[in-house]
């Protein structure tokens, strides 16, 4: 008795798979170089923005400093005893933020 060799339907599926891993390791490939591209666009963006964040955040402190002025003249104007208190935490506070902003725009300058 004779066997029939039965065709294995995978054979014809072993080619399309090595097909569609040849394009999607290419896909990759371009995916990958795309990337490197667009890290580099979103640093240049970024530390284009730099100095209108630095800018924006001299902008907050003297706001908060007015604030903090008014506040003080409140209190002492009230006769409130802590005046000593608010006033130098307020300074501190104002004093701080500005340090902050000078030391990260000489570490990060562009």
């Amino acid at each position: 008795m004779k066997m029939k060799r039965v065709k294995s339907p995978f054979k014809r599926q072993q080619g399309r798979i090595l097909v569609g891993l040849t394009l999607i390791i290419s896909q990759l490939n371009l995916l990958a170089q795309d990337g490197n591209a667009g890290i580099q666009e979103a640093n240049q963006k970024v530390r284009s923005y730099f100095d209108s964040g630095t800018n924006l955040m001299y902008a907050v402190g003297a706001i908060l400093g007015l604030i903090g002025a008014v506040k003080v003249y409140q209190k002492w104007n009230s006769g409130d005893p802590d005046t000593g208190k608010v006033a130098a935490a307020w300074f501190g506070s104002c004093v701080f933020l500005v340090v902050v902003v000078t030391v990260i725009r000489s570490f990060f300058a562009v």
